[in-house]
């Protein structure tokens, strides 16, 4: 039977994530049209793109407010365009400020509604959990501390595991590819996504491998970019300032953790992808100060390195705003290059934190249960 899925995917990793779905979804039902916002992966999956990813992309409130009218357009576009088509199922890719939004005007337009990748209920708003079950029918997560967070809810919440499992498990099967780097003592740098994060995170790092080097003559550097967008954003903000012995790579990353000693890495999903590709790392971030403060008022977990939240314990130390100078990440950074009793704890750290990520095949489960909702699920 010829379905459509309405899919919204407003950050790389969530078209990333949301792509490996989509294709197991065309192998089991061939006749499905996707078609929504995404980026290269979703539209390499056979998606119709109406938005692409990086027109999406922002972090930060400042940020969102000086958009504020382009969403207002994408949003008014995307609903206008949801009550002409009438497709089977709403799939919204986590991006919580927008789809969380567009969850009550699809459930408001009768739609069915699937939610992949849980907002950060439980760092932040745990007051948005009843309205999520009031919008949302279907929600898949894919950390193991999150389902239980909707118990009696009313919103039936899966646990499917988490996609990088597999791409990792994949990344170490694959032959070790010839990278570009400039010294034998390998450190990877991990800046973000998003261009707003990349542009207060990356000159930190870039600082620090600076002073690395200064110390340690034999350290090379890769900064490892998830697309050639992303990696064009880095040349262009390292331009000349860009240290010795640092090179740009794209669509790469999973090799470069894989062959690198350790790694400077932005605070969120990298985290996970770094533990799983065993690669010891310390964690960076930086934001505007109006957003930090509002976290600082609202966030609720004790750590913010996902890796942390997942282990239950910093495993990785962590250097937020202020704290994140050249030196004191080149401090914190050194001991986990060599054979060091602080490299072999964080591996065995980094090890727990992979185990409750739960086995692979996430997207065959996600499938499996947004196809569920399509052919049992009517409105």
């Amino acid at each position: 039977m010829k379905r459509s899925v309405l899919v919204v995917a407003g950050e790389v990793s969530g078209d990333m994530h949301a792509a490996a779905v989509v294709a197991e979804l065309r192998r089991r039902a061939p006749e499905t049209s996707f078609w929504g916002i995404g980026g290269d992966h979703l539209r390499a999956a056979g998606m119709e793109i109406l938005h692409d990813v990086r027109e999406m992309a922002v972090m930060g409130l400042p940020e969102v407010l000086r958009r504020y009218g382009f969403f207002r357009r994408v949003f008014a576009e995307l609903a206008a365009e949801a009550a002409r088509r009438r497709p089977d199922l709403v799939l919204l890719v986590d991006y919580p400020g927008f789809n969380l939004r567009f969850a009550a005007r699809a459930k408001a337009l009768g739609l069915r509604v699937a939610y992949f990748i849980c907002p950060q209920v439980w760092a932040w708003h745990r007051s948005r959990i009843p309205s999520m079950a009031a919008r949302i029918d279907r929600l898949l997560v894919l950390l193991p501390f999150e389902k239980p967070l909707f118990d009696g809810t009313g919103l039936r919440a899966d646990f499917v595991g988490h996609p990088l499992v597999d791409a990792a498990a994949a990344a170490r099967m694959e032959p070790t590819p010839d990278l570009p780097w400039c010294g034998t003592e390998r450190v990877a740098l991990l800046p973000g996504s998003r261009r707003q994060e990349i542009e207060r995170i990356l000159p930190a790092l870039l600082d620090a491998a600076a002073a690395l080097r200064a110390r340690r003559p034999d350290a090379g550097f890769i900064v490892a970019c998830p697309s050639d967008a992303i990696a064009r954003q880095v040349e262009s903000l390292a331009g000349g300032a860009r240290p010795e012995g640092v090179r740009v790579v794209a669509g790469r990353t999973r090799h470069v953790l894989r062959q690198a000693r350790a790694a400077w890495v932005a605070s969120g999903t990298a985290t996970l992808e770094a533990a799983l590709m065993a690669c010891p790392m310390v964690v960076v971030y930086r934001t505007s100060p109006l957003t930090w403060l509002l976290g600082r008022l609202l966030v609720r977990v004790p750590h913010i390195g996902l890796v942390n939240i997942v282990a239950g314990r910093e495993v990785c130390p962590e250097y937020i705003q202020g704290a994140a100078t050249p030196d004191a990440l080149a401090d914190a950074l050194e001991p986990l290059i060599g054979d060091t009793p602080e490299r072999a704890a964080m591996v065995r750290g980094l090890e727990e934190a992979a185990a409750r990520l739960g086995p692979g095949g996430a997207a065959a489960r996600a499938a499996a249960c947004l196809q569920e909702e399509m052919e049992h699920g009517a409105p």
